[in-house]
C-alpha cells in the first residue's frame, strides 16, 4: 500500500518531527567527518569574512565587481551556515531528529539563498558584460544605485519565489516513519515523505527549478558569448589577457555552482538515489562555498594585493 492509501485508511499518523539519516551508515567515521566538516566550515566562514573585510577596508576595491563579490561572500557564509552546523551536531549524537517547523525553517533559508545565488551570479556576469563590451558606458550603467537595485532584485527574487514554493511544500501532510534519506531538509527527500500523491507537486517543482535555475544560467552563457567575442576582437594580447583574467574567477564559480545544481534539481526522479543526492549536496553546500574564497584570492590579482596590504598594515600596527 502507498502512503496515500494508508493515510485514507487511517493507518498512518502525521509526523511531528523528522529523522535525518545523514551519514549513519558510516558510524565508525562520524568523528572524522565531524573534524573534516568543521574545518571546512571554519575555513569557509573565515575566508569569506576576510574577503568582505578586505573589500570594505580597501578604497580601490569599492567598485561594482567587488560590491557583488562582497554580496556573494556574505551569501556563501549564510548558505553553508544553514546546513553545516546542524550536520555537525548530528554527527555527534545518536538521535538525529528535527521538528517539522525546524525542517521548514531550514528549507526556507537554504532555498532562498540558493536561488539568490543563481540571480547574483547572473548579475555579476552582467557587470563583466558591461565592463568589457561597453567600457565607455560602464560608470553610467553600473552606478551605485543600479548596483543596489540589482543586488536587491536578486535577494527579492530568491525570497519571493522560494518562500512561496517552501510554504506550498509544507502544506502537504507528512506521515510514516518521517525518515529523511539526507543530512538536511532538501526539497525532494522531504516531498517523498508526503502521504498524498505528489506527482503534480514534483512536476511544478521541476518547472520552477528549470525556470529559475536555467534562466540565470542562460543569461550568463549569453553574456559570456558576447564577452568572448569582444575580447577576441581586442588588438593587444595584454588587453585580451587582462579582460579574460577579470572573468576567470567568476566562470569557475559559476561552473562549480551550476554544475551541481543542474545535476541535482533537473535530473529525473528515477535518477535520484540517497547516496548520489548526498554526494552532490555536499558539493554545493560545503565544497563550493569553501572553494570560492580560494578561487577569488588566488586568481584575482587585485584582491591578493589588497589582502597583502591589509596584512602588512596589521603587522606594522602590532610592531609599533
Amino acid at each position: 500500500m502507498s502512503n496515500s492509501e494508508l493515510m485514507k485508511n487511517g493507518s498512518l499518523s502525521l509526523c511531528t518531527e523528522f529523522t535525518l539519516v545523514a551519514f549513519s551508515s558510516l558510524a565508525e567515521l562520524q568523528l572524522v567527518l565531524f573534524v573534516v566538516f568543521l574545518a571546512l566550515y571554519l575555513f569557509t566562514v573565515g575566508g569569506n569574512l576576510t574577503i568582505i573585510c578586505v573589500i570594505w577596508t580597501t578604497p580601490s576595491l569599492h567598485t561594482p565587481m567587488y560590491f557583488f563579490l562582497a554580496n556573494l561572500s556574505f551569501l556563501e557564509m549564510c548558505y553553508i551556515s544553514s546546513v553545516v552546523p546542524q550536520m555537525l551536531v548530528h554527527l555527534l549524537v545518536q538521535l538525529k531528529t528535527i521538528s517539522v517547523a525546524g525542517c521548514a525553517a531550514q528549507m526556507y533559508v537554504f532555498t532562498i539563498l540558493g536561488l539568490t545565488e543563481c540571480c547574483l551570479l547572473a548579475t555579476m556576469a552582467y557587470d563583466r558584460f558591461v565592463a568589457i563590451c561597453y567600457p565607455l558606458h560602464y560608470t553610467l550603467r553600473m552606478d551605485p544605485s543600479v548596483c543596489l537595485k540589482l543586488a536587491g532584485a536578486s535577494w527579492m527574487t530568491g525570497i519571493l519565489v522560494e518562500s512561496a514554493q517552501t510554504t506550498w511544500i509544507f502544506t502537504l501532510p507528512f506521515c510514516g516513519t518521517g525518515t529523511i534519506q539526507h543530512f538536511f531538509c532538501d526539497i525532494m527527500p522531504v516531498v517523498k515523505l508526503a502521504c498524498v500523491d505528489t506527482s503534480q507537486n514534483e512536476i511544478v517543482i521541476f518547472i520552477i527549478s528549470f525556470i529559475f535555475i536555467m534562466s540565470p544560467c542562460l543569461f550568463i552563457l549569453c553574456s559570456y558569448v558576447r564577452i568572448i567575442l569582444t575580447i577576441l576582437k581586442m588588438p593587444s594580447a595584454a588587453g585580451r589577457h587582462k579582460a579574460f583574467s577579470t572573468c576567470s574567477s567568476h566562470i569557475l564559480v559559476v561552473s562549480l555552482f551550476y554544475g551541481t545544481a543542474l545535476f541535482t534539481y533537473l535530473q529525473p526522479k528515477s535518477s535520484h538515489t540517497p547516496d548520489t543526492d548526498k554526494v552532490t549536496a555536499l558539493m554545493y553546500t560545503v565544497v563550493t562555498p569553501a572553494l570560492n574564497p580560494v578561487i577569488y584570492t588566488l586568481r584575482n590579482k587585485e584582491v591578493k594585493e589588497a589582502f597583502q596590504k591589509v596584512t602588512q598594515r596589521k603587522l606594522h600596527r602590532q610592531i609599533d
